[in-house]
């Protein structure tokens, strides 16, 4: 049997830097720490330790998604206008899923 192809651990970065995204982007302030994302990943089935979150927030930074800020063992993040511009699908970020389309009149 085979997988088709399919890069099963790429489309968990995708799917968890989405989650991300949304997580920074219901935040008063469009920011939060690395150990508070954990577990908004897990309501997803993603489970992966704190240094693999901040290769992905490094990842999102360095594509202009979010700002991150070291503070001694976590890292801060911030959304930045372009995660804004794709989770309202208005310009995408290559290697982030993209949100679902929202229903109109619902």
């Amino acid at each position: 049997m085979t997988n088709l192809g399919i890069d099963y651990a790429e489309l968990a970065r995708e799917e968890a830097r989405l989650v991300l995204l949304k997580e920074l982007s219901i935040q008063p302030n469009e920011s939060l720490s690395s150990s508070m994302m954990e577990p908004a990943l897990r309501v997803f089935a993603i489970y992966q330790d704190r240094a693999w979150i901040h290769q992905q927030l490094d990842w999102m930074a360095n594509m202009g998604a979010i700002s991150v800020v070291d503070a001694g063992t976590v890292k801060i993040a911030t959304l930045l206008e372009a995660g804004w511009a794709h989770l309202r699908r208005e310009r995408f970020i290559e290697g982030i899923k993209r949100p679902s389309a929202l229903k109109r009149g619902v």
